[in-house]
């Protein structure tokens, strides 16, 4: 962990580089490979620990913004090498609430701003990561949720489902149409009394739901929800976060992911495991 950082002003003409000489590597079997997981940004109110691996970089830049969308970084922070190619900064404040992208410079030129493939909280159309206390994402119940007990592989009856799909037709009967909250919802019937949502799954006598692509894809601009966009969702922008057009609030990084968490819960709740 590093306790010394450089802070570079939004403004600033001059970055102090704590960069070692660059490394060169004939083949990516060569590249330092990090052991364990890796945690992207782990967050505390008294201090946030960012981790990133990019072993070609020259230099990574820590980029930290007050909104998910729009507007300037407020600060920037040079990230030090550490082990395994990996690149670390620790930066002392309460800075949930707050967005960090990454710059990263290799061959003497900067790529832009990415919030990491490890991140897992983005803001809106997710260009930059999120900071947040991932605990606050829990629903009721959920340290207690287990997945339904299956006795052998050989019983498991797949349903598969495109989520919008699945509850977006007005004669649903659903309330929220579209979203993960659909798959929480009970006692939802057509017109004619037909079972839909989570009642028509326990009906069909599966075993598993499996949700065709809800990590947050790029073709669904998420501040037009109500245009009722559509996308098969096969096109990955961050892919270990949750798709914010399926949740209630895009806005809201948490949202989109107490919300997942409350449709797999009552999925499970249900007797039904989710894919």
């Amino acid at each position: 962990k590093l306790n010394d950082l450089v802070i570079i002003g939004v403004a600033a003409t001059t970055v102090v580089s704590c960069a070692p000489s660059k490394k060169e590597y004939t083949s990516y079997e060569l590249y330092p490979v990090r052991t364990g997981s890796l945690t992207e940004m782990k967050y505390s109110p008294d201090a946030t620990q960012f981790t990133l691996w990019s072993p070609t970089a020259d230099e990574v830049r820590l980029m930290l913004y007050d909104a998910g969308d729009g507007g300037h970084a407020y600060e920037t922070v040079a990230m030090s090498p550490a082990e395994n190619g990996t690149w670390t900064a620790k930066v002392e404040q309460d800075l949930k609430g707050k967005f960090y992208t990454f710059n990263v410079k290799i061959d003497g030129k900067w790529l832009g701003d990415t919030p990491g493939i490890n991140a897992h909280a983005v803001g809106v159309n997710g260009k930059r990561a999120a900071i947040i206390d991932m605990r606050e994402t829990d629903p009721e119940g959920w340290e207690e949720d287990q997945r339904p007990p299956l006795a052998s592989p050989a019983d498991v009856i797949i349903y598969e489902v495109h989520h919008r799909d699945f509850s977006v037709d007005p004669s649903s009967g659903i309330k929220n149409k579209g979203k993960f909250l659909a798959m929480t919802e009970d006692g939802t019937v057509t017109p004619l009394g037909d079972k839909t949502g989570i009642d028509h799954l326990k009906e069909l006598g599966i075993t598993h739901v499996h949700i065709l692509p809800s990590y947050d894809y790029n073709s669904v601009d998420e501040t037009q929800a109500p245009l009722n966009q559509y996308n098969w969702g096969y096109d990955p922008l961050n892919y270990n976060v949750p798709e914010g057009s399926y949740s209630t609030n895009a806005n809201d990084p948490s949202t989109r992911i107490l919300e997942m968490k409350q449709m797999v819960k009552a999925l499970h709740d249900a007797g039904i495991g989710v894919v």
